[in-house]
């Protein structure tokens, strides 16, 4: 075993765990489902079939991670965030066939308590705001807040909010990368 998991952690058959990776108090990996390198899975998750997790992903406590869901590289899920996988639930009626797919593009954050409604795609270092409530796709670098989520502005790879000069060109304060706005689709300059 080359990733750490908590005395209490049930760890299911059938799933894939890279190393480093480390698994918290009463959390739940179920078959079937694949976690990379490094990531750390806190406390009171779990992570259902045919989730995809990419290295270096960070599940806070109590986050729920639903059959339907891929989270690509360096992405953050906050405290008691939440996804969902059918559209419509109702208790007497099974929609197992009717799961609909989230992807989480790499880099980005949803904050605490959060709701995904399934189906979208957030993008790339997108930063979605604790409590928001995501009923569509999110933009790479965009900033969401709100019930419906509503985009704010735009967010560097490192966290820190964009200014875009009259020319569509902003830096990151701190890495000092540049970004450019155009068309309200925001990409990293190389």
């Amino acid at each position: 075993m080359n990733y750490f998991a908590h005395p209490t952690a049930v760890i299911d058959e059938g799933c894939t765990i890279g190393a480093g990776t480390k698994i918290w108090h009463f959390s739940h990996i179920m078959p079937g489902c694949i976690i990379g390198s490094n990531c750390n899975i806190g406390q009171n998750v779990v992570v259902s079939p045919q989730v995809v997790l990419g290295n270096n992903v960070k599940v806070q406590n109590n986050v729920s991670v639903y059959t339907g869901v891929t989270c690509e590289d360096d992405v953050f899920l906050g405290p008691s965030m939440v996804f969902t996988n059918v559209f419509n639930p109702r208790s007497a009626v099974s929609r197992k066939e009717e799961y609909r797919k989230t992807i989480v593009r790499k880099g980005a954050s949803i904050g605490a308590n959060a709701t995904i409604v399934c189906g979208y795609e957030i993008g790339e270092y997108a930063f979605i705001g604790a409590g928001a409530v995501v009923t569509r796709a999110v933009a790479a670098y965009a900033i969401v807040v709100g019930n419906p989520a509503k985009q704010t502005g735009w967010m560097s790879r490192n966290g820190h909010k964009l200014h875009f000069d009259a020319d569509g060109i902003a830096s990151c304060p701190e890495t000092k990368e540049k970004y450019l706005l155009n068309n309200k689709i925001v990409t990293l300059l190389q």
